[in-house]
């Protein structure tokens, strides 16, 4: 099973049929197809449903960690916070998941999940009533996905563009619910330029529903400061939407009754219809609506209950009409996670209960219109925020993409000789870092990848080495390339004998790589402990000398060196000349 370099295409998703067929048969591809299904009907189903799905995808994700690809732990991981945060008593549950995907696709350079763990971070925060931080949270997203993005060519193509557009979308999501309607909307025009390229019908109908839901949003504040007009073009253009999702809706990965239309299972798309043209044709759809088990999240039973009173009204059941509204504000009273439709709730229901004096009403009308008047101001001031914030969030990734420059080697991705001299500098002053081991990695065989086969496929094997030893070895650990075929590892806190069996791990790990990626390719490791008052070049030249101790011993071998001088190196003639410490040269 490929680990290093084949692209990770979409294969089929259509489960096993061998009923004992187990998830490490299945390919990687399925793992994700699978959990991105899951996470289209557990988002629509009831409790018991939900949670039946995050189960399951949490068993996904165990076995996709057990594989160790980064991309598709990394996914893995997004669908099951994901899920989560739209199941009601599972929010705090996601939080370590959360930071679980931040640190792992920072660590693996995976920038568009980031950049969507930064999204789901953000919802995150307004489920926890945190608006300030949703804004910093989606500033950090959006900069990372303002950049010119290289698609990710193990994944493919098609695969990434869907990643980013879903990325674009979770960002587009969190300024909706902020009422940055057109930042979200700019997000969301770009998400549909992916979709139209890479997505499949799932995607398409996702992105609609979406961009509907958005714009009834906006509608709604519209409305609130008197800007009818551009409120009724924007609930005509849901409505349009609304009928152009029947099809794609047919054939994405929602549960559906197939002989229904989606307006009649999805409470944003029956809203759409009845805010374009409220009537009393509309009601009997929209109670319908408002106790399906799918109608859970707050921002639909805010717009579906706001759509059915204007229909009860415009049918002069009037008592009805308030009795839903009413009922709706008594069932999201704790909720914080959409500030702005709350306030068009409860302007709705004002609004149907004013006092039958004409000056009263009057006043009134004036007092909510000074009212609404301010907290656009306000909402102007959150987007000038934002936009502060997405600037210097711009500037500090900027920066630290040079900075990482500086510091990466440009071929495996790892920390550069300059990252390492600063790195051992620093843990050689850490008191934490005691007991410090130090390896160094050289590849056996690796001259003759490049004399059979080609300078091409030496690079192939250098960046599989490269993953496989960062995948191996723990988080805190350090993995620079040292030069050419070398690598060297710093271990932190780690015993000689903890850090020697660390490293016999990654030894077989790449001893286990496909003939076919890696040619033959395995490592001889020498480790030793750093000793008291001992340079950076003197511990290196001691794990030079234990490494071509593995070397004479056959290689594909880990050798510990423990005190003593450094023995002669007596250097296989293979491909190595005689090592040089850097101080030396």
């Amino acid at each position: 099973m490929n680990r290093g370099c084949a692209p990770l295409r979409d294969d089929t998703t259509t489960v096993p049929k061998d009923p004992v067929t187990t998830l490490s048969e299945v390919s990687d591809a399925w793992l994700v197809g699978r959990a991105r299904e899951l996470n289209a009907v557990g988002q629509h189903s009831d409790p018991a449903g939900q949670r039946s799905t995050i189960r399951e995808a949490d068993n996904l994700l165990a076995e996709a960690q057990r594989r160790g690809e980064p991309r598709i732990v990394a996914q893995l991981l997004r669908h099951c916070a994901s899920m989560r945060l739209a199941t009601p008593g599972l929010v705090d549950s996601a939080d370590p998941l959360l930071d679980e995907l931040l640190l792992h696709s920072r660590r693996h350079g995976l920038d568009v999940l980031q950049a969507d763990a930064r999204a789901l971070r953000g919802r995150r925060a307004l489920l926890g009533g945190s608006e300030d931080t949703a804004l910093t949270e989606i500033a950090y997203g959006l900069a990372m996905l303002d950049e010119e993005l290289v698609p990710d060519r193990t994944l493919g193509r098609r695969s990434w563009e869907r990643l980013l557009a879903t990325a674009l979308i979770d960002i587009g999501l969190v300024l909706t619910q902020l009422g940055v309607y057109e930042m979200a909307d700019e997000v969301m025009a770009r998400a549909h330029q992916r979709i139209r390229e890479s997505g499949g019908p799932h995607e398409i109908a996702v992105h609609m529903i979406n961009r509907c839901r958005m714009l009834l949003g906006w509608g709604l504040r519209l409305e609130r400061i008197g800007q009818d007009e551009e409120a009724a073009a924007r609930f005509a253009t849901a409505s349009a939407i609304a009928v152009a999702v029947e099809g794609p809706w047919r054939e994405s990965l929602f549960p559906r009754v197939s002989d229904r239309p989606a307006a009649e299972q999805m409470p944003v798309l029956g809203a759409a219809h009845a805010l374009a043209q409220p009537h009393a044709e509309h009601i009997e759809r929209l109670e319908i609506l408002r106790d399906l088990d799918r109608a859970i999240h707050p921002r639909e039973k805010i717009i579906v209950a706001i759509a059915l009173s204007r229909c009860l009204t415009r049918a002069n059941r009037g008592d009805r009409a308030v009795q839903v509204l009413s009922e709706t504000r008594a069932e999201l009273d704790s909720d914080t996670s959409e500030p702005t439709l709350r306030i068009s709730l409860a302007r709705e229901y004002a609004h149907l209960t004013e006092l039958d004096s004409a000056d009263v009403h009057e006043a009134l009308r004036e007092y909510a219109l000074e009212l609404e008047t301010e907290l656009w101001t306000m909402r102007q001031a959150r987007l000038s925020t934002l936009v502060t914030r997405l600037e210097h969030s711009r500037l500090s990734h900027k920066h630290d993409a040079i900075t990482r420059q500086a510091l990466q080697d440009p071929l495996t991705g790892l920390s550069n000789r300059r990252a390492l001299d600063d790195r051992l500098e620093a843990l050689l002053n850490e008191p934490d870092a005691d007991p410090l081991t130090v390896a160094l990695v050289d590849l056996d065989g690796f001259k003759g990848v490049n004399d059979r086969c080609s300078h091409a496929e030496g690079d192939d094997v250098l960046r599989i080495v490269a993953l496989t030893l960062r995948d191996t070895l723990r988080t805190d650990d350090f993995v620079a390339r040292y030069g050419g075929d070398e690598f060297v590892v710093l271990l932190p806190g780690a015993t000689l004998g903890a850090a020697e069996a660390a490293l016999q791990r990654a030894v077989e790990a790449v001893d286990r790589l496909p003939a076919e990626h890696i040619h033959g390719v395995t490592l001889s490791i020498g480790v030793v402990a750093m000793r008291p008052q001992e340079s950076a070049a003197q511990v290196l030249a001691r794990a030079d000398a234990a490494m071509y101790q593995a070397k004479r011993g056959g290689g594909n071998r880990v050798a510990a060196l423990a005190g003593g001088a450094i023995p002669p190196p007596n250097h296989p003639s293979e491909d190595h000349s005689v090592w040089i410490p850097p101080d030396a040269l």
